[in-house]
């Protein structure tokens, strides 16, 4: 299945890009789910060849899941694929273009569930849901702290 999300924000490309690549970003929009980092780039900006590991609980079971930058081109794009974890796919490809006011951050989620046609339904059903709120909410804290001076406590980038 495929997700593509458009998020406008008033702020440099960037900025942007640092923003989406922020572990410590990602760590604050986890918040108090049961998400968190455990090893990996665990801190500041992933790059490319970078893995994260996240430990999460959904719906009652515990899940270990490596994520790998495999492209980057900076500020324009770059790619993080789970490389370990419950899904058989998990490609997130994030795209960044020059607007005259700003950044439209484009995300293509690419994903599928490792359980044949029951693993369907559940993407369509649950999966494909969750992953596009995650989305729009990682979206909407990039915007927030690209748009205000909170892009400064996270990272350091030159306007």
């Amino acid at each position: 299945m495929l997700i593509k999300l458009e998020t406008f924000i008033k702020a440099p490309i960037n900025i942007c890009f640092d923003l989406s690549r922020s572990i410590d970003l990602q760590k604050i929009i986890a918040g108090d789910s049961r998400e968190k980092v455990v090893d990996g780039t665990t801190s500041g900006l992933i790059s490319l060849n970078e893995c994260v590991i996240w430990e999460a609980s959904y719906f009652g079971i515990k899940q270990r899941m490596i994520f790998k930058i495999t492209e980057m081109g900076y500020p324009d794009h770059f790619i993080d694929e789970m490389i370990e974890g419950n899904m058989k796919i998990l490609k997130h490809v994030h795209i960044l273009k020059k607007e005259n006011s700003g950044t439209l951050l484009v995300d293509h989620v690419e994903f599928e569930s490792k359980f044949g046609i029951i693993g369907k339904v559940i993407d369509q059903i649950i999966v494909a849901k969750q992953l596009k709120k995650h989305l729009i909410e990682r979206n909407h804290m990039i915007k927030q702290y690209a748009e205000t001076e909170k892009w400064k406590g996270l990272i350091n980038c030159e306007d």
